[in-house]
Order: C-alpha cells, then structure tokens, then sequence
C-alpha cells in the first residue's frame, strides 16, 4: 500500500470509513482499486440494462408487455439496491441484477405460453423467491443440494442456456417455425437479420480478443447499426424505424410497475401446477446461484481448504431477497451474476466493488430513452453468446484458484445412460417446449426411473421420488383432471 493510501486509511476521513467498513487492508486491496473494479464490472454486466426490458416488453395472450421505460427504471432499481446491500451485508465483490433466462422464462413461459398476465407472472416470482428465503433461513440449503445429482444441476443451467439461444435466434430473425419441422431457417432477408449478423459477428470477435465489455459494446454498436439501415431503408431514403436517436437521453424515472404483482396465478394455472411451477423456478434460481457464489469466490480466494464458500448463509439470503424484490418491482429475479468475476480479474475483493456497482445501477435509472431506442435484433446476439456460455458447465477443465490449488471439473459422460440421457431430456426439453418446468421435470423422472431399474435405490434421494413423482402428475394432469 502506497503512504498516500496508508494516510487515507488512517485518517478519520472517507478512508478510515471505508477501511473500517470494507476492512480493505486485511484483504489487501485498497478503494481505488475496489472502486475500478466496481466500474469493470458494472460495465461488463449493464448489458442487462438494454436486454431486460425488451424481453419484458414481450406481450403475451392476455397481456400487452410491460412499458420499457418502467423496467428500465426497476431493472436498475433492483440491480443498484440489492447490489449494495450485499456488499455491505457480505462484504464480498459480489454484484446482483435481474437473471437472464429468468426473465426468458417469465416472458416467454409464463406470460407467453401459460397465458398469465405480467402481475401474476411477477407473483410467481415473489413466491418463489419467498420460497428459497425460507429454505436458507431454515439452514436446509445443504439438503436441497444433496437431493439433485450435479448432473442434472448442469443440465437445467444448459437448457436455461439454450432456451436463451432459441429466443435470440428467433428474435434475429435467423429461425422460425417452419413447414415439416420444427423450426427452420429463414430466407435471412431484411433489416433484422442484417442487424443481427453485424451483432453477432462483431459480439464474437470482440470475445475472440478477450474484450470483457464485448456484450455491452456489441449491443450499443449493433443499435447505432441498426439506427443507419433503417434509416436508409432499401430506397436509399430516410425511413423512419424502429431504431431512431430519441430526443432526449434522459427521462424522469417510471415507478409505474413497482409493486404491481398479484398471486391470481394459483387460480389461473391451478394449485398443483402452480406449485411446481414455483418449484422448478425456485431449482433453477438456486443452483444457479450456489454455482455462481462458488465460481466467484474461487477466483477471489474465498473458498476455504475444503472448497468451501464461508459465511455462504449471508450471500444466499441476500440473493433470495434478490428473487423476492425483483418480482415485487416486476423486473423479474434478481439473482447474482457470474460477470462479478470480471471485477475480481482487475483485483476486487471486498464489499465496496458491490457498493460500487449498486451506485452505478441507480445512476442509470434516468436514461431509459437510450434504451428505448433499441430494437430486438441488437440484443439477439447478446442473447445467443450468453445461451453458449452457459453450455460451459458441460466443459471438463481446470481452474486454478488464487492460492494457486487446482480445481478439476468433471464434464458430462454422455455414453452412460444414467447421466446422459436425464441430463439431455433436461437440456432439450426446455428450449423444445419454451417452458423450463418441463425441462426439470423430464430430467428429474427419467433420473430416477433409471436408476430403479438398475437396482440403485440407495443412490436416489428421498426427495427425488418425491418430486418425480410430481412431476408425473404433472405430465399427465389433462387426463388426471388435476390443475388448470
């Protein structure tokens, strides 16, 4: 630490505030640089900012989609508030907004293909965030890990993924339903598909040199693109298009959706399916968190000997609180993000990165115009690099931690029926059918199926016959007469 910081730390000041706060000399960091750090992460995860409130927008049969300058302002409500809490609560660099895939499933899942309204989806929401805050309140946390084999924790990240993939796809104009098949390619004319590939192509290459910001810039370049072919349209002439510069970039902030939820969805969907709607939700938001949480403090040198993540209690009920608030404000779950990595990488370790980013958050409340003028296809290839990504727990590889230890992690052995095929209904199922219940539930039933049938009762959780069960009726509620 240089004299200047030592000074600062040691005054009465701001520095000796933020020291007794942060502890920033026991982590061997300093503010300045906790404070860059906050600002690589924020810029590296604000592409959320542009991504969620389009997908909200997304109308539905009995629902118009949410106004885009109301999500835009609970997006960043959401993101800056939680943000902040958790780095004060935990102290750790860890950064929470509104997750993308979860916000898929809302949109496209329960609004699109469910036919619930925005208020009821966003009740689901609530309800299972209430959910997992009562299971970590309730110290059972190591239970409900204990009870789904990893596998098939892999396979619901990689059918998340995949179901994001699909919709950016789609959103790009690149696929659509087609004629004897499923889904077919599309005869990649027009603007949208022109955007898309400008976005794709540049989003790639930017990866491709390890540019951390690559989503974020890929997204407002593509915008700025797409401003220029609409605007020349096909004649060579102005024509006025999706994508136009506003006339302002600021705006005051719409509180409009905040609060406005409703839990009619119990009637709507029925209470059997209802619940283990909320239950697979709830599955999704929690592994993905725990792996999250695991992932980052690798890189940050949290985890013990054991490979453990210590005081994990706070940072789990944080990020359920997360789940509860993000439905509350209809900005969907609120979960914690893997690009808090990217702070960590420029050396981040305390609290104060997460504050950092919580500040930021709420400072981009007012510019909800900018976001306004970005179309579909500029985010369709955020979408479908983010869908990839989250294939990468399939990956057999090696981290080596900040300590120097090695950590191996095993892939997925495709070539044995117990693993590979529940995993691969597990991921299939979920961009198939857009509905990531389904998914979870194929996963889970042909899990436990094969492992009766091999004699292997002891290697299945109690939980597992449980659930499976569950789901069963689940499938076959039409001819039960159960639910909606």
């Amino acid at each position: 630490m240089s004299q200047r910081e030592a000074r600062a730390t040691n005054s009465g000041g701001t520095g000796g505030f933020l020291e007794r706060q942060f502890k920033l000399k026991e982590m061997g960091t300093s503010a300045r640089t906790e404070i860059l750090a906050g600002l690589t992460t924020f810029v590296v995860m604000s592409y959320i900012i542009f991504v969620n409130p389009l997908i909200l927008s997304t109308p539905g049969p009995n629902d118009p989609g949410l106004a885009i300058s109301a999500t835009t302002t609970a997006t960043c409500l959401v993101a800056g508030i939680m943000t902040i809490i958790m780095g004060i609560v935990t102290n750790r660099a860890y950064a929470i907004a509104p997750g993308l895939g979860l916000n898929a499933i809302v949109a496209f899942t329960l609004v699109g293909q469910e036919g619930l309204t925005y208020p009821q989806a966003m009740g689901v929401i609530v309800a299972e965030g209430v959910l997992i805050t009562i299971l970590v309140l309730a110290g059972v946390r190591k239970y409900v890990m204990d009870a789904v084999p990893l596998e098939l924790k892999k396979g619901i990240s990689v059918g998340i993924g995949l179901f994001i993939l699909f919709i950016g796809l789609v959103n790009g104009g690149i696929i659509s339903t087609g004629e004897g098949t499923i889904v077919g390619l599309t005869d990649l004319r027009g603007a949208p598909v022109l955007v898309t590939a400008f976005g794709l192509f540049l989003t790639i290459g930017l990866l491709a040199m390890k540019q951390r910001a690559a989503i974020l810039i890929g997204i407002v370049a593509t915008t700025i693109f797409a401003i220029i072919v609409e605007q020349i349209g096909d004649t060579g002439q102005f024509v006025p298009g999706q994508a136009q510069i506003p006339d302002s970039i600021l705006a005051t902030p719409d509180f409009s959706v905040i609060g406005d939820i409703s839990f009619g969805f119990f009637a709507e969907l029925g209470l059997s399916v209802a619940i283990l709607t909320i239950l697979a939700i709830m599955l999704a938001d929690f592994f993905d968190t725990m792996g999250t949480l695991v992932g980052v403090g690798s890189q940050a040198g949290y985890l013990n000997e054991k490979g453990e993540l210590p005081d994990a209690q706070k940072a789990l009920l944080v990020d359920s609180l997360g789940a509860v608030a993000g439905g509350a404000a209809s900005s969907s779950s609120a979960t914690t993000y893997i690009e808090s990595a990217s702070g960590v990488a420029n050396g981040g370790r305390t609290g104060l990165v997460a504050v950092t980013v919580g500040v930021l958050f709420l400072l981009a409340m007012p510019f909800s115009p900018l976001v306004e003028i970005v179309p579909t296809s500029a985010t369709a290839a955020a979408l479908i690099v983010v869908g990839w990504m989250m294939t990468s727990v399939l990956s057999e590889r090696e981290d080596v931690l900040s300590d120097g230890r090695t950590v191996r992690s095993k892939g997925v052995d495709f070539s044995d029926i117990e693993v590979g095929l529940p995993v691969l209904a597990t991921m299939m199922m979920m961009p198939l059918t857009f509905n990531i219940t389904n998914g979870i539930g194929a996963g889970f039933i042909v899990w436990t199926v094969i492992k009766m049938f091999r004699g292997k009762f002891a290697e299945i959780h109690p939980a597992m016959y449980v659930i499976s069960a569950a789901f069963i009726i689940y499938f076959l509620r039409s001819y039960l007469g159960v639910g909606a």
